[in-house]
C-alpha cells in the first residue's frame, strides 16, 4: 500500500480522507498544528505549511502527497496568498526535493474566476505553482462540499428549520458529498490520469439552482422552506454584520460575497473524472439527510 502524506488532515475533507485511507490499509502521515489523538497507521507531524522542516518530515518516506490544506477565510489578501500560494509552493518543493512524484492538489472552482475574490485569486495562483512543477500532478477543483461533520453549511440548515432560506442572487451550483470527494482523492493516489484538472460533482446533469438546493435542505430537516434571494448589496451588508458579530469565525465574509453572487458555479462536464476512475455514490438528497442527522446527533440543529 502507498504511504500517503496529507496536509489539511485536521479539517473537514482531510479528516474524511484520512479515515478512508486508513480503512483501505494505507499508512498515512498527516500535518497538524496541534496535538492530535494517536491512531494506528497514522503518524502526525507537528507543523504548518510555513514550516519547511515540518513539510520535509511529513513527506519523508511517502509515495504520494495529497495537498488538501488551504485558507478559505482571511482578513487580508496576504493571508490567502500566504496560506494557499506560498503553502502550496512549500509543499511542492518538499515533494520534489525528496523525489516524490505523485502530487494530488485540491483547488476550488473559485480558481476559474480569480477576479471575483481574494480567495479565488489565491487558488488560481496556487494552481499555477502546481502547473509549472515537474511532478506527476493532478488538480481537483471541488464544487460545494457538504456532509456529516461540515460546519460551513450549518447556518443554512438552522435557517431552513425556520422555514426560510436566505440565498445569493439566482444562479446554479454543483455539489459533492465529502466522502465522494475523499474517494476521488484516494483513487488519484494510485491511478494517475495525467497532468490534468478534474472537476467532480454528485452527477446531477445540470447542477442545482439555489432554490432547488434550499428546498432540498428543507426536506432534509423536515421543513418546507421559502427561498429568498438577496441582492449583492444586501449580502455585502450582511457580511459586514457577520464579521462584526463572529469576527474570524464569520461564515459570510465580504470576500465570499464576490463569488457567492456569481451566477454559475457548476462544474465543467468535460472535466469530470473518467467513470473507470471514479463515480459519485451519494445522491445529494441522501447526503443532506445524513448531514442533518449528524447535526441533530451532535445537538447542533
Amino acid at each position: 500500500m502507498s504511504i500517503i502524506a496529507i496536509t489539511g488532515g485536521t479539517g473537514f475533507v482531510g479528516g474524511v480522507l484520512i479515515d478512508l485511507a486508513l480503512a483501505a490499509g494505507h499508512p498515512v502521515r498527516a500535518l497538524a498544528r496541534r496535538d492530535q489523538p494517536a491512531r494506528d497507521g497514522l503518524t502526525w507531524i507537528a507543523g504548518s505549511l510555513e514550516d519547511t522542516d515540518a513539510l520535509f518530515q511529513l513527506a519523508t518516506g511517502a509515495d504520494a502527497v495529497v495537498h488538501v490544506a488551504g485558507v478559505v477565510n482571511a482578513a487580508t489578501p496576504a493571508g490567502f496568498i500566504r496560506g494557499n500560494v506560498e503553502g502550496t509552493a512549500n509543499m511542492l518543493a518538499a515533494a520534489a526535493t525528496l523525489g516524490i512524484r505523485r502530487f494530488v492538489h485540491v483547488s476550488s472552482l473559485a480558481a476559474r474566476e480569480p477576479q471575483l475574490s481574494n480567495y479565488g485569486h489565491s487558488k488560481e495562483r496556487a494552481e499555477a505553482e502546481v502547473l509549472q512543477s515537474d511532478l506527476d500532478w493532478t488538480i481537483v477543483r471541488p464544487p460545494g462540499v457538504y456532509g456529516p461533520g461540515d460546519m460551513d453549511m450549518l447556518d443554512m440548515f438552522r435557517v431552513a428549520k425556520r422555514g426560510i432560506a436566505l440565498l445569493p442572487p439566482p444562479g446554479k451550483i454543483s455539489l459533492i458529498e465529502v466522502s465522494d470527494l475523499a474517494r476521488l482523492l484516494l483513487a488519484l493516489v494510485s491511478h494517475d490520469p495525467g497532468r490534468i484538472i478534474l472537476e467532480a460533482d454528485d452527477g446531477a446533469e445540470d447542477g442545482w439552482t439555489h432554490d432547488a438546493f434550499a428546498r432540498a435542505i428543507g426536506a432534509a430537516v423536515g421543513q418546507r422552506v421559502l427561498p429568498l434571494a438577496l441582492p449583492k448589496t444586501l449580502l455585502s451588508l450582511a457580511a459586514r454584520g457577520d464579521r462584526l458579530l463572529r469576527r474570524d469565525k464569520a461564515k459570510l465574509t465580504p470576500d465570499r460575497v464576490g463569488y457567492l453572487s456569481h451566477p454559475d458555479w457548476r462544474i465543467d462536464p468535460e472535466r469530470r473524472p473518467s467513470p473507470d476512475l471514479w463515480q459519485p455514490r451519494i445522491p445529494t438528497p441522501q447526503g443532506l439527510a445524513a448531514t442533518a442527522a449528524w447535526y441533530r446527533a451532535n445537538s447542533l440543529l
